[in-house]
């Protein structure tokens, strides 16, 4: 029997939510209901100014693999995240909720893992702003060789 059923490879993203209200979105100069990628300082500075935030593993691919996994199936997510506290959830979380994450924090990275804040308004907007980290710098050498 094969390890896995299905393995994907994505961007592991981790969704950071806050709600906020308009005036707080103006005041930081956030579009509202859009996403849009933002650098490094601004991910920072919009991380830090988050009130009350929850954060869970994102990520087209390992949202979908999540669900998979959930369902029963023997499933692998490659992916980068850098040796933080941020990529240290991210890998937990995805094993506990079922799917293996087959690369190892990496340890001398120069970009942070990645994250979108999500900030959610009263009438249920979503406004995300996400800072692709180093994800952005995912390429073949992260395909591990057992997958």
């Amino acid at each position: 029997m094969k390890k896995y059923q299905i393995i994907g490879i994505g961007n592991a993203v981790v969704d950071v939510i806050s709600q906020s209200d308009d005036a707080f979105l103006q005041r930081m100069g956030i579009e509202k209901g859009i996403m849009q990628l933002i650098d490094r300082d601004r991910a920072e500075l919009l991380y830090d100014a988050m009130q009350n935030r929850t954060q869970a593993a994102g990520g087209a691919v390992a949202n979908t693999l999540a669900g998979l996994g959930a369902l029963g199936l023997r499933t692998g997510f490659v992916g980068r995240v850098n040796d933080d506290a941020l990529g240290h959830f991210y890998a937990d979380t995805m094993i506990k909720g079922g799917t293996n994450f087959l690369n190892p924090p990496i340890t001398d990275g120069e970009l942070p893992t990645s994250r979108s804040m999500i900030f959610v308004s009263a009438d249920g907007e979503r406004s995300m702003n996400t800072y692709l980290g180093i994800s952005a710098e995912l390429g073949p050498e992260d395909i591990p060789a057992q997958a």
